[in-house]
């Protein structure tokens, strides 16, 4: 059949109202009359309401099909459709999602356009139609639709026929790309057919290629090519641990090492995972749980953490009270940071107490010094006094003859000597990386305070490094992601106004705060939201895996089922409410 433009589509960003917030979006699409010019980045007249999602060379024309128009018509029981409602540029008769394939190229009118992905999961659909499930609909039904980038600038205008100029490689429809993503099943061929489609996005590539690196890895669960994933968890919740160790590593840190109380070897940790640790400084007030990164060797059959005091009352209690012989509740090793096994290149870049994670890793890597994988270590400190476990990765670096280390003291002391102590003066920053040398196809794996991390990874996107190769960990709650949300005034986390729920209790971790569940509230999502915790999302359907945090107590129910399940020991907090009383890194 001839595929046909029914319709051209544009639209500008625009306030919207929703849910007592602001969204800024452009998915308000509406037809034109007579042609217009399709330029690299859009069409004449659109724009996007956020790029990070949105727009930009490869998803410079959304396209939408009228068979799917009449598809949802039917389906959801709308009429009132008409072309621009599901936020595409251009409406067309024909190039059906299970025909259309990655990297095929049509003339239209004037311009040569090429098909480069699926559509990015998205709310704003379901704002745009009033149907908060639509994001989750248009992968389940396989009717994604897809973005054309322009190939060479034209005019296009309706009526104008759409012709077939190139196949793309490995002749794989968006219907199948968008399925082996968001779907449950991600079998290896198809992940290498797509990662050899060069027409497909850079971030559908870093997804497809994560997807295939933890399928070969194998041993963990979760969906790589939206979130992390994990290895199973040794237990669930809790258990008591006692404290057989416990050493001054710097002026501020304090490290701990924690055993089973029976003496029997604690199950292995992977190099970079984290343990979350109960304690009750005070008799009389709630426990506090904090999460402190894993620092020692694998396979060792004890756990060893590094605690910076930061005068709180977990860190102060830890290092005041704490010490050999202790008992401490700990939870089962978790966390998707960790090290990828292989050959690539492994650039491992700290500041401070941040140090802990990748010291475990740089062990790792002395474990198969020969192998011969180059390791790049760079740490920030203020002065060597506040080095932690300095003489420890130097020992180390010295068995990794492919090793190179760049260590930076914003204030060294006068005794500090540089050369031995420390490298260079200042601050570690991106700029550093072309000076010593690190390659762009490493695996970057950061630690660090969070504006830190921010202008690494600015710097390294900048740099062109794909972002499945740079691997990030936060200390404490993570900063709250809303795409197209207005920011709104920062407050801390809180219990709900109004007279509390009568459901189970709903401990958010991180940020300190137990608040019985109220049945008003269609998910844990937004039940973290009132609440002022900082979370994460996009889709809000259980789809995009945005919103995946770690579970540490409890059971969920999910309405709806999520089309792929979130790693074990983790929840998608979109679609879920608690079953029982919950415990959430959150």
């Amino acid at each position: 059949m001839t595929s046909v433009i029914v319709s051209v589509n544009v639209g500008l960003p625009q306030d919207v109202a929703w849910q007592g917030r602001t969204v800024r979006t452009a998915v308000w699409k509406t037809p034109v009359i007579g042609r217009v010019f399709a330029r690299r980045l859009n069409l004449d007249g659109d724009g996007q309401g956020d790029l990070h999602g949105h727009g930009g060379e490869q998803r410079a024309i959304m396209v939408y099909q009228l068979d799917s128009y009449r598809y949802w018509t039917k389906h959801l029981g709308r009429p009132d459709l008409t072309p621009g409602n599901f936020g595409e540029n251009l409406t067309v008769e024909g190039l059906a999602d299970n025909e259309v394939c990655i990297g095929d190229r049509f003339r239209i009118g004037g311009a040569v356009v090429e098909v480069t992905q699926p559509r990015d999961t998205c709310y704003r659909v379901g704002i745009r139609l009033n149907n908060p499930q639509m994001a989750a609909l248009l992968v389940a039904h396989h009717r994604p639709g897809f973005y054309f980038r322009v190939i060479e600038e034209g005019e296009i205008g309706a009526g104008d026929h759409v012709e077939k100029v190139a196949d793309g490689p490995e002749h794989m429809t968006v219907a199948e790309i968008d399925a082996l993503l968001y779907s449950s099943q991600h079998p290896v061929e198809g992940l290498r057919r797509a990662i050899r489609i060069p027409a497909l996005s850079v971030d559908w590539q870093g997804s497809m290629q994560a997807l295939l690196s933890a399928a070969e890895a194998g041993g963990t669960t979760g969906n790589a090519g939206l979130s992390g994933t994990s290895a199973p968890l040794a237990w669930r919740g809790f258990r008591s641990a006692a404290v057989v160790a416990s050493h001054e590593e710097s002026a501020d840190v304090r490290s701990f090492e924690f055993a089973a109380e029976d003496g029997s070897p604690l199950p292995p940790a992977q190099p970079g995972q984290y343990l979350m640790v109960r304690v009750k400084p005070d008799p009389d007030a709630p426990s506090v749980t904090r999460s402190f990164s894993l620092c020692g060797p694998p396979g060792s059959p004890t756990y060893r953490i590094g605690v910076k005091n930061e005068h709180g009352s977990a860190s102060g209690f830890l290092h005041q009270r704490v010490r050999e012989g202790s008992r401490l509740e700990i939870s089962a090793p978790r966390g998707s940071f960790t090290l990828t096994p292989g050959a690539t290149p492994v650039v491992l870049i700290s500041a401070g107490v941040g140090v802990t994670p990748v010291l475990a890793m740089l062990y790792a890597a002395a474990a198969k010094a020969g192998t011969g994988r180059p390791i790049w270590w760079l740490h920030g400190a203020r002065d060597r006094a506040h080095h932690s476990f300095a003489r420890e990765a130097n020992d180390l670096l010295a068995t990794l003859p492919a090793s190179r280390r760049c260590i930076v003291y914003s204030r060294p002391a006068p005794k500090d000597v540089p050369g031995q102590d420390f490298d260079q003066t200042g601050h570690l920053s991106p700029d550093l990386l072309e000076t010593f040398g690190v390659p762009r196809n490493a695996d970057f794996y950061l630690c660090g305070p969070s504006g830190f991390l921010d202008e690494f990874q600015k710097g390294l996107a900048a740099w062109g490094t794909p972002w499945p190769r740079v691997h990030v960990e936060l200390f404490g709650a993570a900063p709250t992601r809303t795409p197209g949300i207005s920011t709104a005034p920062t407050v801390l986390p809180h219990r709900p106004e109004g007279l509390a729920g009568g459901g189970p209790l709903v401990t958010f971790l991180r940020s300190g705060l137990a608040v019985p569940w109220d049945s008003r509230f269609g998910s844990l999502l937004e039940f973290a939201e009132v609440c002022a915790v900082p979370v994460r999302w996009a889709c809000r359907t259980g789809v995009c895996h945005r919103c995946e945090s770690g579970l540490v107590e409890g059971e969920l129910a999910y309405a709806p089922e999520p089309l792929d399940q979130p790693a074990e020991g983790n929840a998608l907090i979109c679609c879920s409410a608690p079953r029982t009383a919950v415990a959430l890194d959150l």
